[in-house]
């Protein structure tokens, strides 16, 4: 661990965690019951993490402080499973199963499929013929 890395992976935090908390505040309120803030949070993040991976392993000659600020740090500060926990748990808790299950859905499979499509976009923005 190294003072750069440090520095890197806290900024990213604070920058991720910060978003996801405006998302909460502007998005939540429009659909009380499935926290849209947080499904934003997590999508976005899935999406920009296929980015991400994708550029990181087209340019190895990049710093590795950078890839600690952005997948480390942002990433992990925006994207949030503990939270996406707690509020599967409190639908289950209200008896409403099926929106609790509609909300594990959207989370799991919208984030991996938005990791893939980001992947996807930087091969196809970047190594089209």
């Amino acid at each position: 661990m190294t003072l750069y890395g440090f520095l890197a992976v806290f900024s990213g935090a604070g920058c991720g965690a910060c978003l996801r908390w405006w998302l909460g505040i502007v998005l939540n309120p429009l659909f009380p019951t499935l926290p849209l803030g947080t499904l934003a949070a997590n999508l976005l993040g899935g999406y920009l993490i296929g980015v991400a991976v994708a550029l990181f392993s087209l340019n190895a000659s990049l710093p590795p402080e950078l890839r600690l600020l952005i997948i480390t740090g942002f990433m992990g500060g925006l994207t949030t499973f503990s939270t996406f926990s707690a509020e599967v748990v409190t639908l289950i808790s209200r008896g409403q199963m099926s929106w609790a299950l509609a909300t594990m859905a959207a989370h799991l499979l919208g984030s991996l499929t938005l990791t893939a499509l980001g992947i996807l976009t930087v091969r196809w923005l970047l190594l089209k013929p």
